[in-house]
């Protein structure tokens, strides 16, 4: 024991638990099948980067789905993940997410207090590939009473997608609708006023009702406290303990300051996110461009689970990955605002600094970020990014999830560069800094095709999934609309975020940690943003980051506990 750990002291427990988002998910398993647990958590909050997501899972084949769609079968759903992941990732991560996943919703439906929803009609991300599905495998977490937390409700991570400090639970599915209150008020408003009396009913009763990641990680960790499952927070992982025949057998964490050992005699599951927040590594893997906490995952994020285990023997991979996300770029000291909806919007489009498009704006999310990144590496960066969109488009949306429709852009975004605004695409394109020829020539063409209903450069509106977040009473296309020439003009500029980086160390179909020529290190487990993502570079439906964690912290659970052995397929 060497004199920094001077003061360590010894904890016992059959499975450790690095990381309290979907890392509860391993340590509910965990509990069911008769084995004490600890979870450490780095920050004061529990919930990890889950707080603060959207909070959809992805899992084909739960029973939501069974019941609501029994003929999208497991053949179907096995058929999309291969053709969406290729040989990005190995078969067996999705095959093992793939067998496993139902009977780890299951759990979940067992452990904790939440009740869940299907998100009808929310695509996968690429429903025209085999398997496909244009009504979705999206499920989420109904508005949940935070108040079930009781003492402990201070301890969960707040989140950043809430409604104004409304007593309002909004859900995924309701987002959609709300921000078309300007444009279809009979449905959004209806949505808007459901929201709003669970949220104001609940609190007559002393209820605190919160939705979306807010909602999830909440219920996985009320299910936690009730199994009485130690949390520890504020506390960081120092190493892991290796035995001489190579295998993990505990840890070291710092608990305020204190050492202490944790031996574990069923293992080690690392579930504690990414390296979102380490600027160093995300410039070594990924791009000296990215723009330094931009990433929305969790501030302790800072690969130190990643970096622990390499120390161990263990492989990492994917590491150029992240779950990409365009956002308006960030006022000094703030964070940036991500675009979902907007950005699929009719009476809009986005260029690059040539003053020319080069992407379908509604593509999902990690598309569009896989694309800006193919441009870098091709030697043609993109440099700056500007979504462009007219006074009609700004009278009818809500954007950048707090600016209501026909609501002024802040005059902080024109102080500092973000927004511009002129009355002609000329003098657009001269206060972004674009070449005007070019970028009128972009306008005329982007307008020739909307008012044809079809965009012949990059096919936006032809999926599915573009389709879920245009605006319907917008046609023959609800993506494509042509903008107005005359009157006033808009473009903000936006930046490449994240939900959090999902490459990291390579793990099995049993989320069991591998070396670099393949064996497996005995006693140690990766989950969520901390493994080498399973659906490789890819993102195959709304909430499949979430998915994975939730599924194979279930998985690294049951193996860990000696009730599973995958072989594959």
């Amino acid at each position: 024991m060497n004199s920094s750990e001077s003061h360590t002291v010894e904890h016992e427990v059959d499975l450790l638990v690095v990381g309290s988002g979907t890392g509860l998910a391993a340590a509910l398993t965990a509990a069911e099948a008769g084995l004490s647990v600890l979870v450490v958590e780095k920050s004061e909050y529990v919930g990890g980067s889950t707080a603060r997501s959207g909070g959809a899972f992805w899992v084909p084949g739960n029973f939501l789905l069974r019941e609501r769609q029994p003929a999208d079968d497991a053949d179907a759903a096995s058929a999309y993940v291969e053709a969406v992941v290729g040989d990005s990732a190995p078969h067996e991560r999705g095959a093992a997410f793939l067998e496993h996943g139902p009977a780890a919703v299951e759990m979940l439906a067992r452990t904790t207090p939440m009740t869940f929803m299907w998100a009808e009609g929310y695509s996968d991300y690429h429903p025209e590939l085999p398997g496909g599905s244009a009504v979705g495998r999206t499920c989420e977490c109904k508005p949940f009473d935070a108040s079930r937390l009781g003492a402990h409700r201070s301890r969960l991570r707040p989140g950043v997608m809430e409604a104004s400090g409304l007593p309002m639970p909004v859900t995924g599915a309701d987002y959609k609708w709300l921000n078309l209150i300007a444009r279809t008020p009979r449905k959004a408003l209806w949505r808007g006023m459901k929201a709003m009396a669970i949220g104001v009913g609940g609190l007559a009763r002393g209820r605190e009702y919160i939705a979306g990641g807010q909602a999830l990680a909440a219920g996985l960790f009320a299910g936690a406290i009730r199994a009485g499952i130690p949390i520890w927070t504020d506390t960081s992982l120092v190493r892991l303990l290796v035995g001489e025949d190579g295998a993990v057998t505990g840890a070291v964490v710092d608990r305020d300051g204190v050492r202490t050992e944790v031996t574990a005699r069923r293992g080690v599951v690392l579930a504690a996110g990414g390296f979102d927040h380490d600027t160093e590594m995300r410039r070594k893997y990924q791009s000296d461009r990215l723009v330094e906490h931009a990433s929305l995952g969790c501030e302790t994020n800072t690969g130190d689970a990643i970096a622990v285990a390499q120390e161990a023997g263990a492989a990492i991979g994917l590491m150029d990955q992240a779950w990409w996300f365009p956002a308006v770029a960030a006022l000094p000291g703030g964070q940036p605002a991500v675009l979902l909806a907007e950005r699929a919007l009719p009476g809009s489009f986005i260029v690059d600094r040539s003053g020319r498009r080069f992407v379908n704006e509604a593509t999902d999310y990690m598309s569009f970020g896989r694309r800006v990144l193919e441009r870098e590496r091709a030697g043609d960066p993109v440099e700056e990014m500007w979504l462009v969109f007219d006074q009609r488009y700004r009278n009818s949306y809500i954007f950048a999830a707090g600016l209501f429709p026909r609501q002024p852009l802040p005059q902080s975004w024109y102080d500092n560069g973000i927004a511009v605004t002129a009355t002609d695409p000329a003098s657009l394109a001269r206060a972004m800094g674009v070449p005007a020829d070019a970028f009128a020539a972009t306008f005329d063409s982007f307008n020739a095709s909307a008012e044809l209903g079809v965009d012949h450069e990059f096919a936006r509106g032809a999926s599915a999934y573009d389709r879920y977040y245009g605006d319907p009473t917008i046609g023959p296309n609800p993506n494509l609309r042509a903008l107005g020439s005359k009157g006033t003009l808009y473009a903000v500029k936006l930046v490449l975020s994240d939900l959090g980086t999902c490459g990291g160390v390579r793990a099995d179909g049993s989320a069991r940690v591998l070396r670099e020529d393949g064996s497996v290190i005995e006693g140690l487990y990766a989950i969520g943003n901390t493994a080498a993502n399973a659906f490789g570079n890819t993102y195959p439906g709304a909430g499949a980051t979430i998915g994975q964690g939730l599924v194979f912290g279930y998985i690294a659970a049951k193996t860990a506990a000696g009730h599973l052995s995958f072989q594959g397929r």
